[in-house]
C-alpha cells in the first residue's frame, strides 16, 4: 500500500483519538437528547420539472410522464388528447422535505427533486406545483421553485462524462407550509427525554444531574433510552421553561466499546473504551501479477506463410509479510493503532486483523460492520 495512504490512515486514527479524549468533557443534555413527540415529519409528493433543455423523460417510455402532461395541460385549458407528444423538456419527479417540529403556516422549508422517469438530468428545469402530502394523505406543504443540480453531464459521439448526480437536485425553501401539526408542548403532564445513543450509564447520569439542580427527584430513567420528568407545580403550564433551564446541563456521556467498520471504504471508528487482551499479530500479502506481451511472427521470404500474432504470458507471485508483533494486554486505543500501524498495515488490511482478534476473543469490544 503507498505510504501516503498509510499516513492518510494514520492521521485519520489520530484525530479520532483526540476526538474521543474530548469526550471525557461533559456533553449538554440537549446535545444528547430529543424531547418525546417533538420531531421531523416526513412529506412526500408527485410532480413534474419543465423547461430541461431535451434532458427530460422520453415520452415513449415514461407513460406516466404522458399521462401528467396532459392532465396538467387539460387543467389549464388545452386540449391535447390524440396528439402525439414529443417533447424531451418535461420530467416526472418525486418530491420529498421533512417538515420540521412546530412548523407555522406560511413559513418555508427545503425539498429535495428525484427523477423518477430516464431523465439524463434536471439541470435548469423547474418544479411546478407539487402538493406534499403526510403519512396521513393530507398535504402539509406545497413546492414549487428552480431545481439546483450539483452534478453534470456532458456527451458526444463516442464519449460521456457524468460528474455527480444529474438527476437529483434540492430547492432551497422551494415549499411553502400550509398545515401545521398541532402539538401543544406546555399542556404537556409529563415529559420523556429520548437519548440519542442509548446507554443506561448516561440516562441514570442525565437524571442525577436534573435532580440534583432542581433539588428534587422529578426525573428517573426508565430505560438505556429514556429518561422520564414530572413536571414541578412551578412549571405546569411552562413546560419551555423547565427545558431551557435543564438543556444546559452538562453530563458526560458513556458509550459501550464499539468497533466500527465500513468495508467498501475502508473506514475504521474506534470507541476510546476498546481493549485488547495479549495477542500476537502478523500480516502478509500474496500478490499475482499476470503481463500479456503478444509477439509477431513474420514468416520468411517467398515461404508463403502468414503474418501471425503469437500470445505470451508471464505470470509473477509475490508474497510479502510482516514480522509477527505483540499487542499486550489491556492497551489503549492509541497504543492499539500505533502497534498495528508500525507494521505498515493499512486500513484494507487492518479491518481483517481487527476481525480476527475478535474472532479470537482477545478484543474487548462490539464490531459492527456496515
Amino acid at each position: 500500500m503507498p505510504m501516503n495512504t498509510i499516513k492518510v490512515c494514520l492521521a485519520a486514527f489520530i484525530a479520532v483519538f483526540i476526538l474521543g479524549d474530548a469526550a471525557h468533557a461533559g456533553s449538554r443534555i440537549k446535545d444528547l437528547t430529543d424531547i418525546e413527540g417533538v420531531r421531523d415529519n416526513q412529506l412526500i409528493g408527485y410532480g413534474l420539472v419543465v423547461g430541461l433543455n431535451n434532458t427530460g423523460d422520453s415520452l415513449n417510455n415514461s407513460p406516466f410522464t404522458r399521462q401528467s402532461l396532459q392532465a396538467m395541460l387539460e387543467r389549464l385549458g388545452v386540449n391535447i388528447r390524440g396528439a402525439q407528444l414529443r417533447t424531451g423538456n418535461v420530467a416526472a419527479v418525486m418530491v420529498t422535505a421533512n417538515l420540521p417540529a412546530f412548523a407555522t403556516q406560511g413559513t418555508r422549508i427545503d425539498i429535495v427533486v428525484s427523477a423518477l422517469g430516464d431523465a439524463k438530468s434536471l439541470q435548469g428545469g423547474t418544479l411546478l406545483v407539487t402538493p406534499l402530502l403526510g403519512a396521513d394523505g393530507n398535504v402539509y406543504a406545497v413546492g414549487q421553485g428552480t431545481v439546483a443540480v450539483a452534478g453534470f453531464q456532458a456527451e458526444g459521439e463516442a464519449a460521456k462524462v457524468v460528474r455527480g448526480v444529474p438527476t437529483a437536485g434540492r430547492i432551497s425553501n422551494g415549499a411553502l407550509v400550509e398545515r401545521e401539526i398541532d402539538f401543544a408542548l406546555n399542556r404537556l403532564t409529563s415529559l420523556r427525554l429520548a437519548l440519542r445513543n442509548p446507554d443506561l450509564t448516561t440516562a441514570r447520569r442525565i437524571a442525577g444531574a436534573i435532580n440534583d439542580f432542581l433539588g428534587a427527584p422529578i426525573a428517573e430513567p426508565i430505560d438505556r433510552a429514556t429518561v422520564a420528568i414530572s413536571i414541578p407545580g412551578k412549571y405546569q403550564g411552562n413546560i419551555v421553561a423547565l427545558l431551557t433551564e435543564i438543556e444546559p446541563l452538562q453530563v458526560e456521556p458513556d458509550q459501550p466499546a464499539k468497533v466500527v467498520i465500513d468495508e467498501r471504504s475502508g473506514i475504521i471508528v474506534m470507541g476510546r473504551d476498546v481493549r485488547v487482551a495479549t495477542v500476537a499479530v502478523a500480516q502478509g500479502n500474496l500478490t499475482v501479477t499476470i503481463s500479456e506481451t503478444p509477439v509477431v511472427s513474420q514468416p520468411a521470404p517467398f515461404s508463403q506463410g502468414r503474418t501471425r500474432v503469437v500470445p505470451r504470458t508471464r505470470v509473477g507471485v509475490t508474497e510479502e509479510g510482516f514480522k509477527f508483533g505483540v499487542v499486550n494486554e489491556g492497551v489503549t486505543l492509541r497504543e492499539l493503532v500505533d502497534g498495528l500501524n508500525a507494521l505498515g498495515v493499512g486500513p484494507r488490511d487492518l479491518i481483517s486483523i481487527l476481525q480476527a482478534i475478535k474472532a479470537s476473543g482477545a478484543i474487548q469490544a462490539e464490531i459492527e460492520v456496515m
